[in-house]
């Protein structure tokens, strides 16, 4: 639900009607990242603590600042929080702005890849290296060469390959590398150098992952989305256009890109060959929550698939402080995902 409709929800109406619940509710949580390791499902969100400014489309009213690990035995069992499991000031490199993460497995060890401002004011991807999956994490001393912007997504494809999608727009900062280094003039215009309406929108990266997962085997490139023509999704489409929040997942033999469209606050999804691309547009995961942003990750556990996701129900929309919550996602005979509605009717 759009922000500017937050003073008119009844908020105790709403979450009788929520299709889930938050799965903590003694801190907020949110860009859940949720992974099955060792038979047992831990969640990667980010931790959303409330600046005390006032909102804005950078994000400055989230003081967000360290990590904690969530864990379930089962999707609907209980879930606990492994407490502290990365803050800011451990990593040299970064500032401030720890948003939202996402964790891999290689060998026994734990991967936990981070944005993060440097103190030039700059998102980078860092990286943090643990041997138990909820951790603490040990971070690497800088962060990854030749990243840039938001919403780092590790997905690991069957013959070993780990690929890193990562970017978001407006704040997360990846339209001020369109010319492939940072533009910081107008800093503070969220839609600074975006694409006209009638140019192609500005589209996530992927880079393949060192062996030791710590760096880039290659340069950034683009993960394209096409239309029903096979045309690139334009700028001005904001329904279906890439915003932020990417995820990949496999589902019969195909690769699903997954993403917010950010201000107009849909989960949607794109299908392809590969994990580059390009990827058709397929339609919407998950209809708008209440709060602005949306940001999800799904994942299989005992035959069944899970769409992870926040919404600032609990904190009743108070500064979008926001809450992860699960629900079970759905294909059709065709492969495609029905759309989830959060709240019923």
């Amino acid at each position: 639900m759009p922000e500017e409709s937050i003073d008119h929800i009844d908020f105790n109406e709403l979450n009788q009607r929520a299709t889930s619940q938050p799965l903590v509710k003694h801190i907020y949580t949110a860009d859940p990242s949720a992974h099955v390791f060792n038979g047992k499902i831990y969640i990667y969100p980010s931790h959303d603590i409330d600046a005390g400014d006032a909102f804005d489309d950078l994000g400055s009213h989230f003081a967000m600042e360290d990590y904690h690990v969530l864990s379930m035995d089962t999707p609907l069992g209980e879930t606990v929080d492994n407490g502290l499991a990365l803050h800011v000031n451990e990593v040299p490199w970064a500032e401030k702005q720890m948003w939202a993460p996402d964790a891999a497995e290689k060998d026994g060890k734990y991967y936990l890849y981070f944005p993060a401002k440097g103190y030039d004011g700059i998102f980078r991807i860092g990286v943090a290296v643990s041997d138990n999956p909820a951790g603490p994490f040990v971070p690497q001393p800088e962060a990854i060469k030749e990243s840039f912007s938001i919403d780092p997504a590790v997905f690991k494809d069957d013959d070993r390959n780990y690929y890193m999608y990562f970017g978001g727009i407006w704040g997360g900062q990846l339209q001020r590398w369109r010319s492939g280094t940072f533009k910081s003039e107008q800093a503070e215009s969220p839609v600074a150098f975006l694409p006209g309406d009638n140019e192609p929108a500005l589209c996530a990266k992927i880079a393949r992952l060192t062996d030791d997962l710590l760096e880039f085997a290659e340069p950034p490139k683009d993960v394209v989305i096409l239309d029903e023509q096979g045309q690139p999704l334009l700028n001005g489409d904001k329904d279906r256009r890439f915003f932020e929040a990417s995820w990949m997942h496999k589902y019969n033999g195909k690769y699903y890109f997954s993403y917010s469209t950010g201000d107009t606050h849909f989960i949607c999804y794109a299908i392809g060959d590969n994990p580059y691309g390009p990827f058709t547009y397929a339609g919407k995961i998950l209809e708008p929550v209440v709060g602005w942003t949306s940001h999800h990750s799904i994942c299989a556990f005992d035959g069944k698939w899970y769409l992870f996701y926040h919404d600032s129900s609990l904190s009743k929309g108070v500064t979008h402080l926001r809450s992860v919550k699960v629900v079970e996602l759905e294909y059709d005979e065709n492969g495609r995902i029905k759309t989830i509605e959060p709240y019923r009717k």
